[in-house]
């Protein structure tokens, strides 16, 4: 299916590794140009590498810098001051019991994983209007609708993001720009593996995923992790002018954790 992202430029925050960089490959292999984008100069280097490896003729630019920090998304507006696509990847997680979570950490995550998303949407949202076409998509998580008690702090921003997702989709109406937010379910990553090594005691990751879904997500039909090219396909069919009828909505590719048909 050829999904007509040729020569569309499209930002994707944090996408150095796991589902960002899964994203990230998948809009250049359908011709997308794509804007790389990590926190360190090295980590972007290694991700531009990865893409050019499985997709030579890759059109890549990079920015590297914290997209959480509003003085660097001003930097990267200077730089690229309209894009066609926007994906809100860059987040955080960890596991933490909610009497040990401080302030600090409710405030961190809010900055990372929601007001990221909010300023680059606040960026680029207008150039969108007046081009009449974009495409804004907010990676939340199935963690968003089922709050895990181990990372309450994580599923409250995870939350938000569904909200500001709506309610940009709503200042959208009758334009072809198209505001929507995908929510993975557990997905093996890079930080899902250094999650697994904190909680599993050691544990081999195949032994771990057989007792996690069992004990910790039993309602999964999917009965293992996704992996992120799983989670890429839905987002990069959202990017494209294809998913025109997509707005304002939130769309599970979560392994039927959610028990639910809405």
């Amino acid at each position: 299916m050829n999904l007509q992202l040729a020569d569309k430029l499209a930002l994707v925050s944090g996408s150095s590794k796991g589902i960002g960089l899964a994203i990230a490959t998948g809009l250049a292999r359908e011709g997308a140009k794509v804007i790389i984008n990590g926190r360190s100069a090295k980590s972007v280097d290694e991700a531009l590498a990865k893409i050019r490896q499985t997709v030579p003729d890759a059109k890549l630019e990079s920015f590297a810098g914290d997209l959480a920090d509003a003085a660097v998304v001003g930097k990267l507006v200077e730089r690229f001051p309209a894009v066609d696509i926007l994906v809100n990847n860059l987040g955080i997680f960890e596991p933490k019991s909610f009497e040990e979570i401080p302030d600090s950490d409710w405030q961190r995550f809010f900055d990372v994983n929601v007001l990221s998303g909010v300023r680059l949407s606040r960026a680029y949202l207008g150039g969108m209007k007046r081009k009449n076409w974009g495409r804004i998509v907010f990676i939340s998580s199935e963690s968003g609708i089922q709050i895990p008690a181990e990372m309450i702090h994580y599923g409250m921003t995870k939350t938000a993001q569904l909200a500001v997702s709506r309610g940009l989709a709503e200042t959208c109406a009758g334009t072809g720009v198209t505001v929507n937010s995908v929510l993975p379910g557990p997905t093996r990553s890079d930080g899902v593996d250094d999650f697994v090594k904190q909680i599993s005691g050691g544990k081999p990751f195949a032994e771990f995923e057989k007792e996690f879904f069992v004990s910790v997500r039993p309602s999964s039909l999917l009965k293992r992790f996704a992996t992120a090219e799983e989670v890429a396909n839905l987002v990069v069919y959202v990017c494209s002018p294809l998913s025109a009828a997509t707005n304002g909505t939130t769309l599970r590719v979560d392994g039927g954790t959610v028990r639910s048909c809405f």
